[in-house]
């Protein structure tokens, strides 16, 4: 069962202006093959389909936990492409001709300059799960072997991979709205790279924080992603359930590989912010047909 509450993770600034470009970017960061999507669906079915839970119960725990907060992600990113997309086309006598000038017969001729025709086509200009090239995305993303060794490096690999892309959407747009996201998810995935990296330590061994930061970057230089990490929002995992999923803690724990800050577990949900509202499109044809548009035709047909 899933716990849902009408809050987004973190508060995004509304765009100074539409910006259909940068949510086609963003927009690999929810449906591609290393966005929220695939993080979604790879640590839930894992953590279905999770075999010996009592004797292997605080990996179960962590794999949870991130599960619960990637639906967070995918809210998140979401909202942040329906941001960026609100108002991309508007009927163009709103704007240049009088009152009582006929409706433009091609309220969205605007979209064929615009990367991802999918937002303007298959959707009213809101977010789909799909990569920046509009491709959907597909189940065959999700890896859950039946070995926790596995899955876990499948994950770790998986989060640096998700880092790497979001590096690049958030050096591909300097609007503030994508970079909020960018920055918020910068933090957060690299908790959640610790937690794997810690999860593998504790299970085999071997020194995987080592190999942090990937790419070789501290989230430090971004400055949407460093007032978090000021905040510590880098160090804590939070545990996404009133009574559940306790024992993560004894996975993540010890000093963070970068800067040596403790890692925790908050037994919290974090308060949230609130959704922003967005408007009606009505060039999208959703409060019906334009009673004005048929009688300017009808006259010129008849």
């Amino acid at each position: 069962m899933i716990l849902k509450i009408d809050k987004l993770p973190v508060r995004l600034p509304t765009p100074a202006a539409p910006n259909a470009n940068a949510a086609s970017y963003v927009q690999e960061l929810l449906g591609g093959k290393f966005g929220e999507m695939s993080t979604l669906m790879n640590y839930t079915f894992q953590s279905f389909n999770f075999r010996g839970k009592e004797k292997l119960r605080p990996f179960y725990d962590l794999i949870c936990n991130i599960a619960a907060e990637e639906y967070a992600h995918i809210e998140m990113v979401t909202a942040a492409i329906n941001l960026l997309l609100v108002g991309t086309t508007e009927r163009a006598d709103r704007r240049y001709a009088p009152d009582n000038a006929p409706k433009s017969p091609a309220p969205l001729s605007d979209a064929i300059n615009f990367r991802n025709s999918d937002h303007f086509i298959a959707s009213g200009q809101t977010a789909l799960p799909v990569d920046a090239m509009g491709r959907p995305w597909t189940g065959d993303n999700v890896f859950s072997s039946g070995n926790l060794k596995l899955d876990l490096l499948h994950n770790f690999f998986l989060e640096c991979g998700a880092r790497a892309n979001k590096i690049r959407v958030y050096e591909s747009t300097s609007d503030p709205t994508a970079r909020a996201a960018v920055g918020f998810l910068l933090v957060r995935g690299g908790v959640h790279i610790v937690a794997y990296a810690r999860a593998l330590e504790q299970l085999t061994g071997a020194n995987v924080s080592a190999l942090l930061p990937i790419p070789d970057v501290s989230n430090k230089k971004f400055p949407e992603a460093k007032i978090h990490e000021d905040k510590g929002l880098h160090r804590v995992l939070f545990r996404f359930s009133p009574e559940d999923y306790t024992r993560a803690g004894e996975v993540f724990k010890g000093p963070h590989p970068e800067d040596g800050g403790e890692l925790h577990v908050e037994d919290k949900i974090p308060e949230g912010y609130p959704w922003p509202d967005f408007p009606e499109e009505p060039q999208l044809s959703s409060p019906g047909v334009d009673p004005e548009l048929i009688k300017h035709y009808s006259k010129i047909l008849g």
